[in-house]
């Protein structure tokens, strides 16, 4: 019998935090998060980390233990990931992994063995100056050019991984998802049930986000991205890309208002969503829970139990 492993997932705002925890007091589990911003510490409001009410005294792993100037790939995350989970089920818990990036998630879920590609450097600086002058999404489209199956997965946010996709392209002349469908050759030592929740009206989740960017606002994120932005200078780093972050640059330049910029949060965070209901959606292993503008935690929590039963035959 392999150990079991629950995941939640879901775009951003649909409810996983809480889910998650929920979740994790009924099945003895700690939480294990899957987000790629979240890792990273002095990020709190911008990247919507649990508080400690939230957490319910369920332990977190994998949330705010790395400095904003260090880079961290996904290979990084399923090896941490994989010994977190190793750790909670040699204490008699369960895993619950929760979060919303799908690169992830899909990875640490199907096992993924990744390869020694050899990196360029050279290469990297100058797809980051191109990026520093043309932005972020010139970059994107360039991906999807080449390798349009690694392109889908991303926002133009996750700058690192963009440019190591076409670093990989670059150096290697093949895709990295060709690579990435080449290590899919070991079976995973888990058992995973994967919930992941959605709305049947899209405009439930676009108010949740519009809601949680004013909380957001409220609670102070202009401060704290107003450090981030002192701190970037002229280093592109994963970190300093957050949304919530880089919106307000021009709000700290005299070039827009605050209210200019709290809307452009909100409509890169919507726009983030519809990225991740895209990727989940081709996830085979994904389990849909889908709630309306009525549902509420109760709700999600049944849908999990009954994909919970189906999957692990209890």
């Amino acid at each position: 019998m392999k150990p079991k492993i629950l995941v939640i997932a879901g775009p951003t705002a649909s409810g996983k935090t809480v889910l998650g925890v929920e979740m994790a007091q009924r099945l003895n589990g700690e939480v294990i998060s899957a987000d790629s911003m979240q890792i990273y510490r002095g990020m709190d409001i911008a990247t919507a980390k649990p508080s400690p009410e939230e957490m319910k005294a369920v332990p977190h792993h994998l949330i705010g233990f790395l400095d904003r100037s260090e880079n961290f790939s996904v290979a990084d995350y399923v090896a941490l990931a994989s010994e977190k989970a190793e750790e909670i089920i040699s204490r008699g818990k369960m895993p619950v992994i929760v979060g919303g990036t799908g690169l992830y998630i899909s990875s640490f879920v199907n096992n993924v063995q990744f390869p020694e590609i050899k990196g360029d450097a050279a290469v990297r600086e100058r797809l980051r100056n191109e990026a520093a002058e043309y932005g972020n999404a010139v970059l994107l489209e360039r991906l999807n050019g080449c390798d349009p199956e690694s392109a889908s997965g991303l926002h133009e946010n996750d700058l690192s991984r963009v440019i190591r996709a076409l670093e990989v392209y670059e150096v290697t002349g093949r895709k990295l998802s060709d690579f990435k469908k080449e290590s899919l050759t070991v079976p995973s030592p888990y058992e995973f049930a994967a919930a992941a929740i959605t709305y049947d009206d899209r405009q439930v989740l676009y108010d949740r986000i519009n809601r949680r960017v004013d909380v957001m606002k409220e609670k102070g994120l202009v401060d704290e991205a107003y450090e981030i932005y002192r701190e970037s200078g002229d280093e592109v780093r994963t970190a300093h890309q957050a949304i919530g972050c880089k919106e307000l640059a021009p709000y700290f330049e005299n070039r827009a208002t605050l209210d200019e910029c709290i809307e452009r949060i909100k409509q890169e965070t919507r726009r983030y969503a519809k990225k991740q209901l895209t990727w989940f959606r081709k996830e085979p292993y994904v389990e849909w829970m889908e709630g309306s503008c009525t549902s509420d935690i109760n709700f999600f929590i049944k849908k999990c139990e009954n994909i919970i039963a189906k999957k692990f035959f209890l």
